[in-house]
């Protein structure tokens, strides 16, 4: 890409937006899996008693379906980001690029 389109790219009010929707987003969906993580690792640091409440009579505890919820929530928060990258996201860069051919 030569110096010109960068630039022109780099100084557009709707890309600098895109940044920083992106941007925002982002550190929001890592910010919860942030707590989310940390909180888990809180609780079995601080707590362990909580997390080795069996569940029923068999050897599962409560600790198996919460860190199983932690693991899922990874997913869950990367597939919110793809499905908004995918539609808004890829929108927005595509009507940028268009406008600079």
């Amino acid at each position: 890409m030569s110096a010109p389109s960068y630039d022109s790219i780099k100084n557009d009010p709707q890309f600098q937006e895109l940044v920083s929707k992106r941007s925002r987003f982002a550190w929001t969906l890592c910010l919860a899996m942030l707590v989310i993580y940390f909180g888990f690792i809180a609780v079995i640091a601080f707590a362990p008693s909580l997390l080795a409440i069996r569940l029923g009579t068999g050897v599962t505890t409560v600790g198996i379906p919460v860190g199983l919820a932690v693991i899922v929530s990874a997913f869950l928060l990367t597939g919110i980001y793809v499905r908004r990258a995918n539609s808004e996201f890829d929108d927005i860069t595509q009507n940028i690029v268009g406008r600079q051919k």
